[in-house]
């Protein structure tokens, strides 16, 4: 075997443990990106946890085959990047900002989100939701809402007791 067919073997590998790793994977079309608008949207990327990295269509197929993928065949031609994401919608989010941004320079294919394909309509659902931080922290608030006005309610009620005593020595004492 040749040390290239070694070396795209081991660059396979590293696809499928970062698809592995990664809880949403975007394949974005990009065409026409400056050296400084790439480096601007590589930043945003950053920003949001995001690994970004254009790979060979062959490669990322062959990762998404060994794991038992093929969805991913017609979306994987022409110039491809991959948005290697550690939330749901974080890649999504940056994605969608650059499509609106770069217009006509940056379009969503498709991605891969807990173990389903998505198309580029669902991308931009995904992008419109409140990350999986955010919902829990909304979810705990709504639940914790209840009793914190109870508590609210109890402890007024010696208060109020404290306040009414205060008063009532007040007027012993005068």
């Amino acid at each position: 075997m040749s040390a290239n067919f070694e070396a795209k073997k081991l660059v396979v590998e590293e696809i499928k443990e970062k698809i592995q790793n990664s809880n949403s994977v975007v394949f974005v079309s990009f065409t026409g990106l400056t050296v400084a608008e790439d480096t601007e949207l590589r930043r945003e990327f950053r920003k949001n946890n995001v690994e970004y990295k254009v790979l060979k269509n062959t490669l990322i197929r062959r990762a998404f085959n060994d794991l038992g993928v093929t969805d991913f065949d017609a979306d994987l031609n022409g110039p491809t990047s991959v948005a290697f994401g550690a939330d749901e919608t974080g890649a999504a989010k940056v994605i969608i900002e650059a499509v609106k941004k770069y217009d006509k320079k940056v379009a969503v294919k498709s991605a891969y989100v807990d173990g389903v394909r998505v198309d580029a309509d669902g991308v931009k659902g995904l992008a419109s939701m409140p990350s999986k931080p955010e919902l829990i922290a909304k979810m705990l608030g709504s639940l914790q809402a209840p009793i914190s006005k109870f508590v609210g309610v109890l402890s007024a009620m010696p208060r109020s007791l404290v306040i009414a005593l205060n008063a009532v020595a007040e007027k012993k004492a005068q």
